[in-house]
């Protein structure tokens, strides 16, 4: 027979494993670190990883899929290509990519996120100005 004590740790234990259960891909979000930025060429585009329950950036995720296009407006057929660039800080990956006219774009995002079995996928949306 379990004593109180011994109860608790176990109904503790099992909470606990019950949460790290039904984590999964849609614990994480994406977002821009500039949302609105000049049209051109060349210009970069930084996204913010984090583990919406914890709050914390996500550092070393392995990103393996970008698209950058104006689906946002209408135009999903106009594409950019995207470029990695070296991180500056934990959790925010850049990209070189081009805005070439004013309006909104849209980043995509698929990524693995270490210890997730998950795909984890996002986007965010930017705004290119004059």
């Amino acid at each position: 027979m379990l004593s109180k004590f011994s109860a608790a740790a176990l109904a503790a234990t099992l909470s606990l494993a019950a949460s790290a259960a039904i984590a999964g891909a849609g614990d994480y979000a994406f977002e821009a670190v500039n949302p609105q930025m000049k049209k051109g060429d060349d210009v970069t585009l930084s996204v913010r990883l984090t583990n919406k329950q914890t709050g914390k950036p996500v550092a070393d995720a392995v990103i393996f899929k970008t698209r950058v296009d104006m689906a946002p407006d209408g135009m999903a057929e106009m594409e950019s290509a995207v470029a990695p660039l070296p991180s500056k800080e934990p959790g925010v990956y850049a990209f070189r990519t081009d805005l070439p006219m004013a309006g909104r774009y849209q980043m995509t995002l698929s990524v693995k996120v270490q210890g997730e079995p998950e795909t984890v996928t996002g986007n965010v949306i930017v705004t290119a100005i004059k």
